[in-house]
């Protein structure tokens, strides 16, 4: 009973918290359907600019070119999965490594899913620097890769030390503006796409790791690894510390009772 309530629980906290974070996409959403006046003109205004900056930029728009061709969906998502596989293979985070997988998958779907509901052509700019096709929101790369900074980043939590909890938030976090950014710079996606590109990724991501913490606990989670619901995988105690370096705290199955000292021989 306690399992189901706590389960139960866990999917309204990440019902809530998916809802919350995707309300201002589903707002620009309605509003980019509805041509607003407002959004129209500072979308068309912000992508001629940028598009401008570009033209005038040949380098800048080779490295734009490249990031582009660097964070496809089938690259970001590849990388993610033999990263999957490590976690897994490596540190034995089977139930963890699945949970990122499946999200990861199921983040590329749903923005599918929103650029086939809201239909929005791309930007039609003269002269322009590069296109692409389908429908512009929400930004396909600007969503991907959001998903996948943000699920991977959890994915690896439990592994890193505490510089690790710096650079690797902070890298996934440039990779997701920089990569919003190269879509508006290259002129095939206006502002809000890519705005609601980020924030419709962080709700998937977010969503999905408060629902796969819930539900793998009837618990709470251990203390000494919070990141990790209790049920699923905890980081397993080895000997060894996640950098290699042998640990000089025995493994618990090494751990002698406690018990009066032993004297020690006689000559």
């Amino acid at each position: 009973m306690r399992a189901t309530t706590v389960r139960r629980r866990a999917l309204v906290r990440a019902a809530t918290l998916g809802a919350a974070v995707a309300l201002p996409v589903v707002v620009l959403a309605f509003l980019v359907r509805g041509q607003v006046t407002a959004i129209v003109h500072v979308d068309q205004s912000a992508i001629v600019a940028a598009t401008d900056l570009t033209r005038a930029n040949p380098a800048l728009r080779s490295v734009l070119v490249a990031w582009q061709t660097a964070f496809q969906a089938v690259v970001v998502n590849t990388a993610g999965a033999l990263l999957c596989v490590w976690v897994w293979r490596r540190h034995r985070l089977g139930t963890r490594a699945l949970w990122a997988a499946v999200t990861i998958a199921a983040g590329w779907g749903l923005q599918l899913a929103a650029k086939g509901v809201v239909q929005r052509a791309r930007p039609v700019v003269e002269d322009a620097v590069e296109h692409a096709p389908g429908s512009s929101f929400p930004s396909g790369h600007a969503t991907n890769t959001a998903v996948a900074a943000v699920t991977l980043t959890l994915l690896v939590w439990p592994l890193l030390g505490r510089a690790g909890r710096v650079v690797v938030p902070t890298v996934a976090g440039l990779a997701v503006v920089l990569t919003a950014a190269d879509r508006v710079l290259l002129g095939v996606h206006f502002p809000s796409d890519v705005v609601a590109g980020v924030l419709l990724g962080v709700a998937i991501a977010g969503a999905s790791y408060v629902g796969y913490r819930g539900w793998g606990a009837d618990t709470p989670p251990p203390a000494d690894v919070p990141d990790v619901p209790h049920g699923g995988d905890a980081v397993p105690e080895t000997g060894r510390r996640d950098d290699g370096v042998p640990s000089t705290t025995p493994a618990p199955g090494d751990r002698h009772p406690a018990g009066p000292p032993v004297p020690p021989e006689e000559p």
